[in-house]
């Protein structure tokens, strides 16, 4: 199976480190995030890489010019909109099943391999240890998690202030797995939702479909009654986010991998 990865957008808060490049080549211990996310995914078997590309998109092409399995697509509008359409521009790839992962994350193997061997049209990952990494993170507040309920193993609730800290099971990672059912469901949910409302009426808690996140359509789907199930990380320091240029500092003093 192939994984579909979202690099279009512009990281304006990891400016200057953004100034000359994408966020996923901004480097961790002498590599890039991006490099650390392909080496994760490989080691889990993933060979085949469809790269959503945007902001600075040619410096991200020849960055990857000698890596195998590579496929770009581009999101010609990234900076007026945001990450389900650049999800979208990437829409003929989904067909089959996918994983899929924010860009601006780095993980261990054993996550990939933990969402594809889980059930469910969807397999999303889920730190419940996510309250430790905000302590202190003052320029990313846990209101800016994706934090997700679960219920008997079982997503019923994902997103930005979508789910209160006390009853959140612990946040969603941006890595997944989707099957080749769940992925058919997210494109005709996607095209029937673009169809009723266009790009400029509200769609789940987005002001406007053109800025939906990926949560709003999993919100979607499990209105639907989608199957997305919860896959826990195994602990602390098993992933990062790398958002702001203070998460950039703290995760280039704590990680040892």
């Amino acid at each position: 199976m192939k994984a579909i990865i979202v690099a279009a957008g512009m990281g304006r808060r990891l400016s200057p480190y953004t100034d000359d490049r994408p966020k996923c080549l901004v480097e961790i211990g002498g590599r890039p995030l991006l490099a650390r996310q392909l080496e994760a995914y490989r080691a889990a078997g993933v060979q085949r890489f469809i790269i959503v590309r945007g902001y600075l998109g040619e410096r991200l092409t020849a960055a990857l010019q000698d890596e195998p399995g590579i496929e770009f697509v581009d999101n010609p509008d990234f900076r007026r909109n945001n990450i389900l359409l650049s999800l979208m521009c990437a829409e003929e790839h989904l067909a089959g099943g996918f994983f899929f992962s924010y860009a601006d994350i780095v993980f261990r193997p054993q996550l990939v391999a933990a969402v594809r061997d889980a059930e469910g049209e969807l397999a999303l990952c889920i730190d419940p240890h996510y309250a430790a990494v905000y302590q202190g993170r003052t320029d990313h507040p846990i209101e800016e998690a994706e934090l997700a309920a679960v219920r008997d193993g079982r997503v019923v609730a994902v997103g930005k202030r979508a789910v209160p800290v006390e009853q959140a099971h612990g946040e969603f990672i941006g890595l997944m797995r989707v099957s080749a059912a769940g992925a058919e469901r997210m494109r005709q949910t996607y095209r029937q939702r673009r169809q009723e409302l266009g790009l400029s009426a509200p769609y789940g808690r987005a002001p406007r479909l053109e800025v939906a996140y990926l949560t709003d359509l999993l919100t979607d789907l499990i209105a639907q009654g989608a199957d997305l199930r919860a896959v826990d990380t195994p602990g602390p320091g098993s992933w990062r986010e790398i958002d702001t240029v203070q998460d950039l500092e703290r995760a280039r003093a704590v990680l040892d991998w």
